[in-house]
């Protein structure tokens, strides 16, 4: 039951995608070379989710875990945040000020992680490499669509 909560969750957040598409705004946008395929980022985020409510799921598990729960608590918030303020509203900056933050908690999330639960630890790690080009991908398109 408490995994169906973490994966409700994460299915919330995941719903912006579909209210907030890309569309022809996005399209007409300068990006880097790294840009990954369309296709990479359904898939990628679908990954990450599952393993978020994984992860979640056995922080529930592991004694004083509270602290690394309230940090899941807002990264999922910050999560969900993102893909309105950044396709929704198109609000490069406003995004990138979102992503920042958002790495920042996962990254704290992560660390705490990995010294309660090495394996929820790892569980996590892929966020935050994920986060790593997302950020890379808004900062670009922030410099240079100016």
């Amino acid at each position: 039951m408490t995994f169906l909560v973490f994966l409700l969750a994460c299915g919330a957040a995941a719903s912006t995608g579909l209210m907030f598409k890309p569309g022809p705004w996005y399209a007409s946008l300068v990006k880097p070379g790294f840009t990954p395929p369309n296709w990479v980022f359904p898939v990628a985020w679908t990954t990450i989710y599952l393993l978020l409510a994984w992860a979640g799921y056995r922080l529930t598990l592991i004694p004083a875990s509270q602290p690394v729960l309230a940090l899941w608590a807002a990264q999922i918030a910050l999560n969900t945040l993102w893909t309105p303020v950044f396709f929704g509203a198109q609000r490069i900056l406003a995004g990138m000020v979102i992503l920042a933050v958002l790495w920042l908690v996962v990254a704290a999330m992560v660390v705490m992680a990995l010294r309660l639960d090495l394996i929820t630890g790892l569980i996590l790690f892929p966020y935050l490499v994920w986060l790593c080009v997302a950020a890379a991908l808004n900062f670009s398109i922030l410099i240079n669509n100016r």
